[in-house]
């Protein structure tokens, strides 16, 4: 046998068993133990639960709940506390208002509330947009559309800087409300929540957007037809047979917002501080002030509401799973007329103008100016120091390359590790004639598994960067005096990819439990091994969900700073965000056009992967890419 039939036959028969092994290697190592690291320290004391009672008894971290966690038995005292709150509520039958007796959330109340609010404002500022790019046709859909995974990869600290510009006393928001005679205002001192929230759904309503718009576009057509030749007004089609179509597309993207938002971090530390802290805030002041253990049992009650909260949405996703896709509605063109949807359109372009491109606008503006007006000399410092910095300062060439060559190589090894966690996951719910998925065969322990496999969605940023730091950075000892210590490229493309595979998973699994199981078995009966079967029958037909969950990969990749900063051994081995935060805290010129390069460099690669993607999507369609 020739070395090329040898190493073909070695990857048939042992392909998908070594990349399963060395999935299982990359999140023991880069996961799973730095996270373990970090809750060790919970239950490291003397007495570890009693961390945890301190911590649940204290109504700054419980508000009126501590009672509940100090003294669970007192049933009737803790009802006749909710009866006397009730009891003091009070309407007025004649006005608007509404007197409520004061409500102590709690340090983790407030985080859950904050979290309902800009999950609600994402929901309500993404599914509009949905609605456009799912019904309507018009120039630059397609590149719009790529556009929508942009957020993903701004830093937190560059959108507040962009957020500050924006909604700040000279903003672009006051200019913009100075055209009509009305303001100025100055958000950021009168109401800092309010723009937290519209900074979650800043980074969130695109998520919601680009999931609900995948699901409208393989809504079932020929069923709506049906219904509207029965006698159902458009509307009343809409209702009856498209929204129950979309509803698991928007719960799933609100549960994601929601989870995201829970655990927030950089946008509410710069845009609120303290005085808004969240309980991931808190983590991190409690680890600057070096209280481990606080901040410790702080991230396993975090970790734990997170993880059962993960747990709900991917319950609620195999439960709620399409039973197949149509080829969604036909779209007509938005210009074609002038009629009151088309009003309302323009409205909601302006929101997102002021939402979206207002900050991202200030931030190119202030990249371009300074206080005598238009300058290129921020362009000019980024330049200056491309030519001549020093080895150990921060250059823009190198930042650009790294930032690009670590999200290429975090595709390549996340799209693998996606896969093969979707076969795991999705083992027992294959369809059985091309219908969709079955998740009946799902049973608790499955999700139990697949709830572990995302826990990157669970684990907070700060933890996951100090379990890194402790572990990874700091060394683990091992016998014989040596210490397993990992940092560099190879450790910033691991931890890149633990963070970017869920993602994968989401766009992948879907799909692969909908494939029809007897093709399957027809390949191998016909003597394929189980890893040719998954390369020539069943990754063709996912091909959508690959280049997508490729695509977040990327975009994570690019954006991503926490594990990055931590590993990255020297600066050139920093990217365009560690870049950012580097001139941010010295030059804020300098920061924001680098800020604008990284805004250029990824907008063109989402915009090329879009086009790849919507290629593979004609190819993968029967006769598809077939002259």
């Amino acid at each position: 046998m020739r070395a090329p039939d040898r190493l073909q036959h070695a990857v048939d028969r042992f392909g998908l068993p070594a990349v399963t092994v060395g999935t299982g290697v990359v999140l023991f190592v880069l996961l799973f133990l730095p996270v373990s690291l970090v809750f060790a320290e919970a239950f490291g004391g003397p007495s570890p639960l009693q961390s945890f009672r301190d911590v649940l008894t204290d109504p700054f971290y419980t508000g009126i709940l501590a009672n509940v966690f100090a003294d669970p038995l007192a049933v009737g005292r803790h009802a006749g506390n909710v009866a006397a709150w009730v009891g003091g509520i009070e309407v007025g039958l004649f006005s608007l208002t509404v007197s409520l007796p004061p409500l102590r959330k709690g340090l983790f109340g407030f985080t859950a509330w904050q979290a309902l609010l800009s999950t609600t404002a994402s929901v309500a500022i993404g599914l509009p947009g949905a609605y456009v790019l799912a019904r309507f046709e018009f120039p630059g859909r397609d590149t719009l559309r790529s556009l929508t995974i942009l957020p993903f990869v701004l830093p937190g600290i560059m959108v507040a800087s962009g957020f500050y510009a924006a909604f700040g006393r000279n903003g672009f928001v006051n200019w913009l409300v100075g055209l009509v005679g009305a303001g100025p205002f100055n958000l950021l001192e009168t109401n800092p929540l309010f723009v937290v929230i519209l900074a979650h759904a800043f980074y969130n309503a695109p998520l919601v957007t680009r999931i609900t718009t995948a699901a409208w576009e393989s809504v079932d057509r020929s069923a709506v037809e049906t219904a509207r030749s029965l006698g159902a007004s458009r509307r009343r089609a809409f209702r009856d047979v498209v929204l129950p179509q979309l509803r698991p597309a928007i719960v799933t993207g609100a549960l994601l917002t929601y989870i995201f938002t829970f655990l927030t971090f950089p946008i509410v530390l710069a845009l609120g501080g303290l005085e808004l802290a969240t309980v991931e805030v808190w983590v991190y002041d409690r680890i600057q002030r070096l209280q481990f253990a606080d901040a410790a049992t702080l991230a396993v009650l975090e970790t734990g509401i997170s993880l059962a909260l993960t747990y709900a949405y991917l319950r609620y996703e195999a439960a709620q799973r399409a039973m197949g896709g149509g080829d969604g509605p036909e779209r007509e063109p938005l210009f074609a007329r002038f009629d009151a949807k088309r009003v309302a359109i323009a409205a909601y372009g302006l929101v997102v103008l002021v939402l979206f491109v207002g900050p991202l606008g200030s931030m190119v503006v202030e990249s371009l100016t300074d206080g005598g007006g238009f300058t290129l000399k921020h362009y000019a410092f980024l330049v200056e120091r491309q030519a001549t910095g020093q080895s150990f300062q921060t250059k823009p060439l190198p930042a650009i390359v790294n930032s690009l060559a670590f999200a290429a190589a975090t595709v390549l090894v996340a799209v693998p590790m996606g896969i093969v966690v979707s076969v795991v996951t999705t083992g027992g719910e294959r369809g059985g004639s091309g219908g969709g998925g079955n998740s009946d065969g799902r049973g608790p322990g499955r999700a139990v598994v697949e709830t572990l496999t995302m826990l990157p969605f669970a684990v907070s940023g700060v933890v996951f960067g100090v379990g890194l730091l402790r572990g990874l950075v700091f060394g683990i000892p091992l016998p014989g005096g040596w210490r397993f210590t990992l940092t560099g490229t190879i450790a910033i493309v691991a931890a890149h990819a633990v963070a970017a595979y869920p993602f994968v998973v989401r766009n992948v699994a879907p799909q692969l439990a909908g494939v029809d199981r007897r093709l399957v078995e027809s390949a191998r009966s016909l003597g394929a091994t189980r890893t040719r079967a998954l390369l020539d029958v069943e990754v063709p037909l996912v091909a959508t969900g690959l280049v997508a969950g490729a695509a977040f990969a990327f975009a994570i990749s690019v954006g991503e700073f926490d594990s990055t900063v931590i590993l990255a051994s020297d600066s050139a081995s920093y990217t365009m965000p560690v870049a950012v935060e580097r001139y941010l805290g010295r030059r804020f010129g300098p920061a924001m056009a680098m800020g604008t390069v990284l805004l250029v460099v990824t907008a063109v690669s989402f915009v090329v992967v879009g086009k790849l993607g919507g290629r593979v999507e004609s190819d993968s369609r029967p006769g598809g890419g077939r002259p």
